[in-house]
């Protein structure tokens, strides 16, 4: 049902019905990224959706993810320079290989204590990350044909949940009984280094952009030329315009909260509660996310309406949640309670987990929508997807850095974030409202652009191959 979704050719706007070679299709990158997605940061997202990483404090880990995001930064902001030397494909592939040294630090913490591996393995975690984050990005917003962007993103951030809903069974069924506060199982950190580590395979499956054939007939194009100085030149300049300076708070709003509510399920719920959560959440955030994407594809609805919709929608509900997380997390800090579904006052506060997860889902999703209604160029999106990334990071580094230190993460959290949503709304807007207004659509102008270049490239070379044969006779 997904695959036909993904090809529909009666779905083409100009009708250019055209049936690609599976292996090369959107519907297949789609899911080999996705795939990709599951074994790297989605296995990483499983164990931190357990709270904490699975650890029965969350300090140690939330300073390992904020060491990782630190990193991060500095790989996102440098990875559009690797892209012109080695390709998407493989700075893709290099990505996936620091994930697996950090479920190994969990997994030692876990079961001998060690704590400086923790570390080591955040470290080579961010390193690696940032290139992964920043590549997976680029790809999800220039393969697909324009009518099945959303369906793409909802599709690939679907494996992401999948690892949270993935890693929460497995735990959920090792610690079924486990109805106290505490850390889960270290079996269960083995299932997660294993699947990490079969992640840099599954990148070699990945079709490069020029072999990528749609439905729409449409050429992708997806790498950096030029001197690697004038690249970071122009990124840096990307990063000074004023559609993006004004979505940088949305994007911090929209990722701060992942540290405070995984912190929030680790400090006042049980081992089994969390499993659960981990589990229930990525359900609820699938569901979520591929009904956003249906209706950001519907081409009936116009541009204007749907960006304006969606954000109008998420940020009114944005608002409500903080504001009940930040009167419950007040609540608890009085009371000190440890939460077993058994418990009174469970679905309350247990109700409260699953929606600032769909609330995640839905923002994350909706920022790769106004991002890629921002690039102007094949360039700016790798460049694009390298600021976002990068910007993520350095929000959810503060994010982490803060949820260590015990007094902030117990309150301190939920207030920042409702007031980054504050913040965040009026800048935003001033973009948002541009898209499929004054922005016009500049995912659908960038990718006639492109097109228009392949088409005048073939036009070139068959002038040039017509000149030869003349010559040779």
């Amino acid at each position: 049902m997904v695959a036909s979704s993904f090809n529909d050719a009666a779905s083409l706007p100009h009708g250019h019905a055209r049936k690609p070679k599976w292996y090369r299709s959107t519907y297949y990158n789609a899911l080999i990224l996705g795939v990709c997605n599951f074994l790297a940061p989605g296995i990483w997202g499983a164990m931190n959706s357990l709270g904490a990483g699975g650890q029965a404090s969350p300090h140690l880990v939330n300073a390992a993810n904020s060491l990782t995001f630190c990193l991060m930064v500095l790989s996102c902001f440098f990875s559009s320079v690797l892209v012109n030397l080695i390709g998407i494909k493989f700075v893709l592939i290099i990505g996936t290989m620091g994930f697996a040294p950090y479920a190994a630090g969990l997994y030692t913490n876990n079961r001998f204590g060690t704590e400086w591996f923790v570390l080591f393995g955040a470290a080579l975690c961010g390193l690696s990350a940032g290139l992964f984050w920043m590549s997976e990005a680029a790809i999800a917003l220039s393969y697909p044909e324009p009518y099945n962007q959303g369906k793409f993103l909802g599709f690939w951030l679907t494996f992401r949940v999948m690892g949270q809903l993935i890693g929460g069974a497995v735990n959920l069924g090792l610690n079924v009984n486990e109805g106290h506060a505490g850390k889960v199982s270290y079996t269960v950190y083995i299932v997660f280094i294993v699947l990490q580590s079969i992640a840099p395979f599954a990148g070699l499956l990945l079709t490069p952009p020029k072999k990528v054939e749609r439905t729409d007939g449409r050429a992708v194009k997806l790498e950096i030329q030029g001197s690697n100085k004038k690249e970071l030149i122009a990124t840096a300049k990307l990063f000074c315009t004023r559609e993006f300076l004004l979505i940088v708070p949305l994007i911090a709003q929209a990722v701060y909260s992942e540290a405070v509510m995984f912190t929030y399920l680790s400090l006042w719920f049980s081992v089994r509660a969390r499993a659960l959560g981990s589990f229930l959440s990525a359900i609820v955030a699938l569901t979520g996310g591929n009904i956003l994407g249906w209706f950001l594809d519907r081409k009936w609805i116009d541009l204007k309406v749907r960006a304006r919709g969606a954000f109008a929608f998420i940020m009114i509900t944005q608002g409500g949640w903080w504001i009940w997380s930040t009167i419950l997390t007040t609540r608890f800090d009085r009371t000190r309670p440890s939460f077993d579904w058994t418990d009174d006052g469970f679905a309350s506060a247990f109700t409260l987990f699953l929606v600032l997860v769909l609330a995640f889902q839905l923002q994350y999703l909706y920022l790769y929508f106004v991002v890629g209604h921002l690039a102007r160029s094949p360039e700016e999106v790798v460049r694009l997807a390298g600021l976002l990334r990068g910007t993520e990071s350095a929000a959810q580094a503060v994010s982490y850095g803060l949820g260590s230190v015990n007094s902030f993460a117990v309150v301190g959290g939920s207030a920042v974030n409702f007031g980054l949503w504050g913040v965040a709304i009026i800048p935003a807007w001033f973009v948002v409202k541009e898209i499929g207004g004054k922005l016009g659509d500049r995912r659908e102008e960038r990718e006639r652009a492109v097109q228009e270049e392949a088409e005048k490239e073939q036009g070139t070379a068959s002038i040039a191959g017509s000149a030869n044969e003349k010559v040779s006779v």
